[in-house]
């Protein structure tokens, strides 16, 4: 089941050399909300390097005598990389923390109080900053217009490579997981079975892209064929302003946050999806999951897999769109350094895929 990806953009590829270490990849945390200053959970604002987030909870958990379930945190960030990111403890536990937290690798910037505890997807996004190397100046100049433009028009929303493990096999072990209908042992059995998921979801994504792309560069008649679509309903895609076309029955959710509805008048939809305000959302199965409807289910169905039923079900994005866009060009060292910043949940590696075309896994 391992297809290529499917691209939006019809540019030529480009040319640079990305690596994901702690002196080239940069990211932090955007705090969902203010926390109140009082209360009874420590919030501490930590850089780390060379440390991924299960660690660092390990390393508190050690210093502290506290359960690693104490520990919260709203995401979890790669080992790879230099990294600030919330994490919430009790308050009571602060001399301890202070006493016995001794690693040159974990920094803590800021300490504040709040009355709640930090959960997983308690965070508005992330901000990144990427250093790429052996890229021309004619590259680094498209590079940007590019990054750019995708601003204004969006991107798919793929889970980066990082989410299928080292072999990017993961998914399938976690599929025989799920279909084994046991109750789920441990986080890494979660992150199989989530990993399978956010499988499904890809191939489902790279789908609706691909056809997409087809309705977007072929002739309506030539489209109608090679997609065994009657010709009106190509029309009425062709006619949608936007890229990404959308179906009736489509599941789809103000942006970036919002309850989820489907589609049932496809122009109205379209142009708040144009103009950025809503977007498309596909499937995460598991339990009570919300399903597509009508034309856009027959296209969600053959990535839907019903006997997943030991993790939550829910809607992804399907559409998303990078903001705060910088970069900048170092022509001695052929270096750019390029600054964005992306909803929870998006993964800078599939921005930097988008504009590259081509995949950044080390071989």
């Amino acid at each position: 089941m391992n297809h290529i990806k499917h691209y939006a953009y019809p540019h030529t590829p480009l040319q640079f050399d990305f690596k994901q270490t702690i002196e080239r990849f940069f990211v932090e945390e955007i705090p969902l909300y203010r926390f109140t200053g009082n209360g009874n959970y420590l919030i501490l604002k930590i850089k780390k390097t060379d440390m991924s987030t299960w660690k660092l909870i390990t390393v508190l958990a050690k210093a502290t005598g506290l359960e690693e379930r104490d520990i919260g945190y709203a995401g979890l960030k790669d080992k790879s990389a230099t990294t600030i990111q919330y994490i919430s403890l009790p308050k009571k536990y602060e001399k301890e923390l202070n006493k016995n937290l001794t690693t040159e690798r974990v920094d803590i910037l800021e300490r504040t109080y709040n009355k709640a505890p930090i959960k997983i997807g308690h965070l508005k996004g992330n901000r990144f900053s990427i250093i790429l190397h052996r890229i021309n100046e004619r590259e680094a100049k498209f590079f940007n217009t590019t990054a750019k433009m995708m601003q204004t028009k969006g991107i798919p929303n793929y889970y980066g490579y990082q989410r299928f493990g080292e072999d990017a096999k993961s998914y399938l072990q976690g599929k025989e997981i799920a279909h084994s209908g046991k109750k789920l042992k441990g986080s890494r059995e979660k992150l199989m079975v989530a990993a399978y998921q956010s499988h499904l979801f890809n191939q489902w994504l790279g789908s609706r892209v691909k056809l997409s792309k087809i309705i977007a560069s072929e002739k309506p008649d030539t489209a109608a064929k090679k997609l065994k679509y009657p010709k009106e309903l190509v029309h009425v895609l062709a006619s949608q302003p936007q890229f990404f076309k959308l179906f009736l029955g489509d599941i789809v959710m103000p942006y970036p946050y919002g309850k989820p509805s489907f589609v049932k008048e496809m122009m109205q939809s379209s142009k708040l999806f144009k103009e950025g305000k809503l977007s498309p959302t596909g499937l995460l199965c598991g339990a009570n999951a919300l399903r597509s409807q009508s034309d856009a289910y027959y296209l969600e169905e053959p990535y839907d897999d019903t006997e997943l039923s030991s993790l939550k079900g829910e809607r992804r994005f399907a559409w998303i769109w990078p903001e705060e866009v910088e970069t900048v060009y170092n022509k001695e060292k052929q270096h750019l350094t390029v600054d964005f910043y992306l909803p929870r949940g998006a993964y800078a590696t599939t921005f930097l895929e988008e504009i590259g075309k081509f995949s950044l896994k080390e071989k």
